[in-house]
């Protein structure tokens, strides 16, 4: 009789830790699902917003004005919306970034994934996530007494606040991300592949670059897609080192406005709710939100195109 109690006292608690287990993850399921929700509607109402200011900027300026325009005047008289010289400040910044920063990560992700020991790699990695905590209003304060002066002294027809000045600045803060997420991409490449290649006579060099990047191909595309679209996003370092004049210019040497950097000037306080100066913030920020939109649909197919697996 008493094995038989005992026996019945052990299923009994069994069943109140399962049950207790059940709950547990049914209670975890359930908060996880109010995060996920709270982050769609966070993303449908800002979405919504941008969608009800800009078609009231949109009901007073033509779409057609606003994208093929060569001018940008908001707060003239009379106002002038064409919103190029803002996209070219920004891809100016985005293309002179990324010249920077994509050679530079992408070697320093092979050097570390394939030529630095287990010490060098442990202590570099922890440097560069610390370099990409660094806030991105030091980075503009950085481009203003420093990088600028230097690029001055380089090119004497260099502005003050120019686009390379940003480009240079931001091209530094995306490195960690291009590192970091090529260099895991990297060594997530099977062994096998590097032991065939040195099997048949290929060199470090040779299977560094002839076998493991291509075989990482996918994932070090996205980390340079990430990148540009960071770039892209980019709000004070670019405020602070490019300047606040929107112009059409691919001279990197010229004073340029990005579409970020104005919407920081124009949401400071001094425009008026309501007026057509203020929705133009959501205009601007509707653009905005479609080109990295777009540039994230291009990576989504140009990733599933090249990605490998592996067994």
């Amino acid at each position: 009789m008493s094995s038989i109690a005992a026996t019945a006292g052990e299923d009994f608690v069994a069943d109140s830790r399962t049950r207790r287990r059940h709950w547990f993850e049914r209670g975890v399921h359930a908060v996880l699902l109010v995060f996920a929700g709270i982050s769609i509607v966070t993303t449908v109402g800002i979405v919504f917003i941008l969608l009800l200011e800009s078609l009231q900027f949109f009901g007073e300026v033509s779409v057609w004005e606003f994208l093929t325009g060569t001018k940008w005047s908001p707060k003239a008289s009379p106002g002038h919306f064409g919103i190029l010289p803002l996209f070219c400040g920004t891809f100016l910044v985005a293309a002179g970034s990324a010249v920077i920063a994509v050679p530079l990560g992408l070697g320093t992700a092979i050097c570390l994934s394939e030529y630095a020991s287990p010490t060098v790699r442990g202590i570099v990695k922890p440097m560069l996530e610390i370099l990409a905590g660094i806030p991105s209003v030091v980075f503009g304060y950085l481009a203003i007494v420093f990088v600028s002066p230097w690029i001055r002294s380089l090119f004497e027809s260099a502005e003050l606040f120019n686009a390379a000045n940003a480009s240079v600045v931001v091209g530094i803060m995306i490195l960690p991300m291009i590192i970091s997420l090529s260099e895991d991409a990297l060594r997530s490449v099977p062994r096998s592949l590097r032991e065939g290649a040195y099997a048949l006579g290929g060199t470090k060099l040779d299977v560094s670059v002839g076998v493991v990047v291509p075989a990482a191909l996918s994932g070090i595309v996205a980390s340079f897609l990430l990148a540009i679209a960071r770039a892209i996003g980019e709000t004070m370092a670019v405020s602070l080192a490019a300047g606040k004049r929107p112009q059409m210019t691919l001279n990197p040497l010229d004073t340029i406005q990005t579409m970020t950097a104005y919407i920081v000037e124009t949401s400071q306080g001094d425009t008026p709710r309501g007026t057509l100066s203020y929705q133009t913030i959501f205009a601007v920020g509707l653009a905005l939100f479609l080109a990295t939109f777009t540039l994230n649909i291009i990576a989504q197919s140009i990733l599933k195109r090249m990605r490998e697996e592996y067994e």
